[in-house]
């Protein structure tokens, strides 16, 4: 029997002012292609034998609970447990860091008392990371921690909206927002007892306008908060230079292995054809969704489903989601063009490595 209920904050808006994430969540960013951002942590709960999730949802939530349905994909479309879809409250775009506000967690309270597990595992959809969450469950027992989280070193500065952690013997003595190279990033994976954080939601009742971990910053030194490194593939996604380095990253096959081999990404099931690739078609560095067709020239590029690549149009190092037509003789470079696009024939869309041109959907 699964030891832990999981916890999905999916109503988490970045501050960033990017047009790319004004349509639709970031939980249902697409990914790869094929992917929606939601899809790692929903496979990282369930591979973990977890069949109780809860997702918090934002205001504009049409596209993720298409997205998520029932949980079928997912294997959780159960009678015993399985995916609950629950309200939350839109916040983010005036306060920095949260993603786990206690007024979300106490509107859902019903969630954590009807389960009868022992442990809550908390995540949002902003890492994309494939998290062995079962490992993260033994860690947090053996350690005898009051709340275990999730943290990486940070391979750079960073001015994203991360949280960070001061840890001095694997304890956390203390937190901030923002990354310096080599400082302690929160991953938002957290476990932690389920009585206990009925409790905590108690105590906190007051200042439920706050986020969870940002309340039990003053209040540390009661709690033994442990740090687990994590030592695999990991990316943010906040704005949208990091959701393009972040498609752009798994090109390489060392990093696309890492993340994908380790345990299965599941997502929702689409009945396309494979990738057409027409004669005189040129790829190379790419990654092609189902159902495309290529005519022209793809290179080092992330391609959704049903994109079609006319002959003598060129695409190279860009996203195109899915719909997209690119006609002939157009030519797409350092750009992401969101779904149901078309490009006309002989159009040039040429953004540069520190400014990622990005088309707006349909």
């Amino acid at each position: 029997m699964p030891k832990a209920i999981g916890l999905i904050t999916a109503n988490y808006t970045t501050a960033s002012k990017d047009d790319v994430f004004s349509g639709r969540p970031v939980a249902s960013m697409p990914y790869l292609g094929r992917y929606r951002l939601v899809d790692f942590a929903l496979s990282n709960m369930v591979n973990a034998g977890i069949r109780s999730v809860g997702m918090i949802m934002p205001t504009n939530y049409r596209s993720l609970v298409d997205h998520v349905g029932s949980g079928k994909d997912w294997d959780l479309d159960r009678k015993n447990g399985g995916l609950f879809i629950m309200p939350g409250t839109a916040f983010g775009t005036s306060r920095t860091g949260a993603r786990f506000l206690i007024r979300d967690l106490v509107q859902n309270r019903e969630f954590f008392t009807k389960n009868k597990e022992q442990y809550v595992v908390l995540s949002t959809a902003n890492f994309v990371c494939n998290v062995d969450v079962k490992e993260l469950i033994a860690k947090h027992e053996a350690s005898g921690a009051s709340i275990s989280v999730l943290t990486k070193k940070a391979k750079c500065d960073s001015n994203i909206d991360v949280v960070t952690f001061d840890v001095e013997d694997g304890r956390v003595k203390g937190m901030k927002q923002g990354a310096k190279f080599g400082e302690t990033v929160f991953l938002d994976y957290a476990v932690i007892e389920r009585t206990l954080l009925l409790e905590l939601l108690d105590a906190f009742a007051a200042i439920d306008h706050l986020d969870l971990f940002e309340a039990l910053n003053s209040e540390l030194s009661r709690f033994r908060v442990m740090a687990i490194d994590f030592d695999g593939y990991m990316k943010p996604i906040f704005d949208k230079d990091s959701y393009f380095t972040a498609n752009m990253d798994l090109l390489d096959p060392d990093v696309l292995t890492e993340l994908a081999d380790s345990r299965p990404v599941k997502t929702k099931a689409h009945d396309n054809p494979p990738a057409k690739y027409e004669p005189g078609a040129k790829v190379s560095n790419s990654l092609v969704a189902s159902g495309s067709r290529i005519y022209g020239s793809v290179q080092s590029s992330v391609l959704g489903r049903s994109v079609i690549v006319e002959e003598g149009a060129s695409v190279r190092h860009s996203i195109l989601m899915q719909g997209v037509v690119v006609k002939a003789g157009a030519h797409i470079e350092n750009a992401i063009i969101d779904k149901n696009n078309v490009i006309p024939a002989g159009t040039e869309l040429r953004g540069t490595d520190g400014d990622i041109l990005y088309v707006k959907k349909n």
